[in-house]
């Protein structure tokens, strides 16, 4: 699936610099919910079973990428769930181009790629509330804020609100 020269491609082995780089930045993490960086060999077998069928593991993951060069991001499909044809939607930009369009062209890839070769018929974002970068990106997208969850978690020593934004590809 491509939007002009941007396109969604498999993980491959060679991602796994940008890999490290991107789920190891600690600025991130509190969206993940995580405490702890990923090791080279955790990610080199994460890119390995990303072989595997998305109805077994319910999970996939897409590297967003400009032409034959760098890895601008990437996107994944959670949560997998083909009996309600509904999936969550997860993306990490590289810090230098986020606010650039290329989330927005990331989104919109990934929910055609859904509704065309998973029959979706719903995806939902999960969005802290001061992450205005990824809010706009999903709302310029057609995600519809339809629920706050509040003091939903933890960091910073304080909690934070969360949104929930759904699409239905219809």
């Amino acid at each position: 699936m491509s939007t002009s020269k941007v396109f969604l491609r498999a993980l491959e082995p060679s991602d796994i610099e940008a890999l490290l780089l991107l789920e190891n930045d600690t600025d991130f993490w509190k969206y993940a919910n995580r405490t702890e960086p990923f090791s080279r060999a955790l990610l080199e077998q994460y890119i390995v079973q990303q072989k595997q069928d998305i109805f077994e593991v319910k999970q996939k993951r897409f590297v967003l990428t400009e032409g034959d060069a760098s890895v601008l991001g990437f996107v994944d499909i959670f949560d997998f769930e083909p009996i309600h044809r509904r999936a969550g939607v997860g993306i990490i930009i590289d810090k230098k181009i986020r606010g650039s369009g290329f989330g927005k062209k990331g989104i919109t890839l990934l929910g055609a790629y859904a509704k065309t070769h998973l029959n979706m018929h719903c995806l939902y974002a999960n969005i802290a509330v001061e992450n205005t970068i990824s809010i706009k990106a999903f709302e310029a997208c057609g995600y519809k804020k339809t629920g706050l969850k509040k003091d939903w978690n933890y960091y910073n020593n304080h909690f934070h609100d969360e949104y929930l934004y759904q699409k239905l590809l219809t």
